[in-house]
Parts: structure tokens; sequence; C-alpha cells
């Protein structure tokens, strides 16, 4: 109960939040949150009326209260957790291209009046964030990350202290495989905490072990921090310092659904120019031939990666993807007619 502890300013405060959260609140619900009577709800109603707040009612037993569309913005109050996960969006936004500078205004105005504890949670997780390339044409679901977990990680990136979390595969990771996104198992974690990666809408810790020197790459989004460790370390960064494209390496050979190794009869300096750090990694056999590793949502999406490289390939598994090409390749036959099937026809 918030009697005798809140003004009617305060109040009014809490009241106008409250109404900010739920669309329909009955007086009765209002009352027993603030700590008030029905008729002290009905009069800061009124106080709110009158600043200019269109606040819709119906009277009686059943009455309801409602914020309504109005000629202004009111005052957008918001906890912790939701300044922090607003701040974190906003400043995502602020490269977006069409709403670059608005983002950054609304970003400025946020930042200027939050408390110091929760602009430095912010200021942790934009300098310890890398941005991968983003796949906007992608129809998966965005996983859900908690804010507060990527402030706990920024935080022990800043201070350089070791992290302990909880790992868990999450119900779009493989079946047969690694988790998704990850080339180390579930299980409890320590781990030296460097950089976060934003790629492909997911986000991804880059940690090493303390005691293998091991680096790996977490999807955050089945992470759970416990409580810090206090412990710091001293830093021995990857040796060329790019976590981006570490991760993008990392996934491509073990965390997708589906996997494959394709024989490419081109030399690895020429596959390598015609892909970018997303669709694999390039292993060299000899002057003429590699191997890519490669990896995506489903073996079709493979078969159009490999298609689209333009070079002639071989593929021996997995067996459904070997498949997959027998029956695409025969219904490219059909589509351009009987003539296909001899080639030497002019």
């Amino acid at each position: 109960m918030l009697a005798g502890v809140l003004g009617t300013s305060a109040r009014l405060l809490a009241l106008l939040s409250l109404m900010q959260s739920r669309s329909v609140w009955l007086g009765s619900e209002l009352a027993e949150r603030l700590g008030v009577s029905a008729r002290t709800i009905r009069r800061d109603i009124d106080q709110l009326r009158e600043l200019g707040y269109p606040v819709e009612a119906a009277r009686g037993a059943a009455g309801y209260y409602r914020l309504g569309v109005g000629a202004k913005l009111p005052p957008l109050l918001l906890d912790d957790e939701e300044a922090v996960a607003v701040a974190i969006g906003l400043r995502a936004a602020t490269g977006v291209s069409g709403i670059r500078e608005s983002s950054a205004r609304a970003l400025a105005k946020l930042e200027h009046v939050l408390p110091h504890r929760l602009r430095s949670k912010v200021t942790a997780v934009h300098e310890a964030t890398s941005a991968g390339p983003q796949n906007t044409s992608s129809n998966a679901i965005d996983p859900e990350v908690d804010g507060a977990t990527l402030a706990a990680i920024a935080t022990a990136i800043r201070d350089r202290q070791l992290l302990r979390f909880d790992y868990a595969r999450g119900v779009d990771a493989p079946s047969d495989a690694l988790p998704a996104g990850t080339s180390t198992p579930s299980g409890p974690k320590l781990v030296e905490p460097y950089r976060l990666v934003s790629w492909s809408r997911r986000w991804y810790l880059v940690g090493r072990d303390p005691e293998t020197a091991t680096w790996s790459t977490f999807r955050v989004d089945w992470l759970t921090p416990r409580a810090a460790t206090h412990r710091r370390f001293r830093p021995e960064p990857l040796p060329d310092d790019d976590y981006t494209t570490f991760v993008l390496r990392d996934v491509a050979s073990t965390g997708w659904k589906a996997h494959a190794r394709i024989t490419v009869l081109a030399p690895a300096q020429e596959v390598l120019a015609r892909i970018n750090a997303t669709v694999g990694v390039v292993e060299s056999i000899d002057d003429r031939r590699c191997v890519l590793v490669t990896g995506a949502d489903s073996l079709e999406t493979i078969a159009v990666y490999i298609g689209m490289l333009g070079l002639d390939f071989e593929v021996t598994e997995p067996p459904a993807l070997v498949e997959h090409l027998r029956a695409v390749g025969e219904r490219y036959l059909r589509a351009i007619g009987p003539r296909a099937q001899s080639p030497t026809v002019p």
C-alpha cells in the first residue's frame, strides 16, 4: 500500500504510470494499488483531465478508467528495465536509414534524464557491442533477449570481470547438433567475456575459457547470468580483434539446423571472393579445389547458396541434400524441355 507515502504529485505520476501499463482499469483496482479511497482516485482523475490528459470513465459499481488518445503525449514513465531496453533499442535504430536522426534525438532526450546507474548500463552495452550484417529478409521469429542480461554481460566486459552463467539450449536448436549459434554444449559456464555481437536478429557473446583458453560463441537468449563474480581477468583479445567475423564463422560452421561440406572445383581465393563470412568457411584442398563448410536453417537454403556461387561443385553429404539437389536438377531440366536431355543438340 502506498497510502501516506506518496504526495499528490507523486501519486498522480504513479496513477498515470499504471494507466499506461494497461488499457482498462477498474476504479477499485487503482484505489487498491495506490492505497487510497475510490473517492481519491476520482479526484486524481479529475486533476489529470485538468492537466490535459484524456481519461475516459464510466461511473458505477463496475466503473472503469482508460487513458484515451489526446492532443499531446503524456509523460512516458518507465521502470529501470524498460528504460534500459528502450535506450538499447534506440541506439540500434540510430544506424537505420530513414530514422537515424529522429532516433538519435529521442535517445538524447532519454539519456538526459536517465539516472547515472541506468546510463552507465546503456553505455556499457553500446561500447561492448558490434553489429554483423543484418538479414532483414529472414522469416524467423526473433528470440526474446532480456535487457538486464545484456546489461550484466556488458558490465562484466567493461569491468573485465569473469562472467558466470547457466547455459541451456533453446527450442530452436538443432535436435542432432550442438546448440545453434554456439560451439560449446549447454551447462554452467565461467568465461572471460570480450564482446557482444548483434547479428541476424540475434545476440551473441564471445567468451574465452580461462582454463583452456578456448574461444566460444554463446547465444545470449539461452544465457542466464548468475551473481557477479567480482573476479577480474587480464584480457588476451583475439589475435585479429575481429569478434564479429569470429561469430559469423563459428555460427556458419556449427550453429545452423542444416550443415554441409561442399567440394567446390575452384581455388579457395576465388570462392572467398564470391561469398562473405555469413555463408561459411572455405578450406583449401589444392590450387584447383576447396571445401566450403556452410549451413542454414534448411537444406533448401543451402542449395540456393551453392547454386549462386556460379562455380562447379560436388556434394556427397548429407544424403538429404544430395537428394534435394537431384530433385531440383531434374525439375530444372524438365522446365527447359526435352532438348536439355541432349546437350550436344545445337
